[in-house]
């Protein structure tokens, strides 16, 4: 049988997210996002080398920063990336994830782009979008929302 090129349940970009502290960061994502850990390979004096959570359909992978790279999401390197959780109900994943200790960063609100989205920070400094799509908008209509929005229109 021949090994598939792309392993069943992963998609062509997987996100990878170093931690100083990965069980931490696992507990975490457990609570606010429904997160479950698929996969934890120890690393040296208890560290993790490799885990992996699903969150809906999508897997990340998570270890501790084996290297001391200092490049870690809780070393203040998470603002720079923000996944984008679609769900079926951004008002109740929100309120979970802010329940469980994440910031509004962003108001959930009805974007013009027709996504109810907003944004919250984790405890670990990565920036995390909301997202139930409510509304098929067209690009025209969009053009026309943003120049209201922002006073042209």
């Amino acid at each position: 049988m021949a090994v598939k090129a792309i392993q069943p349940g992963y998609h062509r970009v997987n996100i990878h997210l170093s931690f100083k502290d990965t069980k931490k960061a696992i507990e975490f994502y457990a609570k606010a996002f429904g997160a479950e850990q698929t996969m934890m390979m120890p690393g040296p004096g208890g560290s993790v080398m490799h885990a992996e959570i699903r969150i809906g359909d999508t897997t990340l992978f998570l270890a501790d920063d084996m290297m001391n790279s200092g490049q870690t999401v809780d070393g203040g390197q998470g603002g720079a990336f923000v996944p984008h959780l679609a769900v079926e109900d951004a008002d109740a994943t929100w309120k979970r994830a802010i329940d469980a200790g994440c910031k509004e960063a962003m108001p959930l609100a009805n974007q013009i782009w027709g996504d109810r989205y907003g944004q919250v920070v984790d405890p670990f400094g990565l920036r995390w979008a909301i997202l139930t799509h409510v509304e098929d908008v067209s690009m025209e209509e969009i053009g026309l929302r943003a120049a209201k929005m922002f006073g042209g229109g």
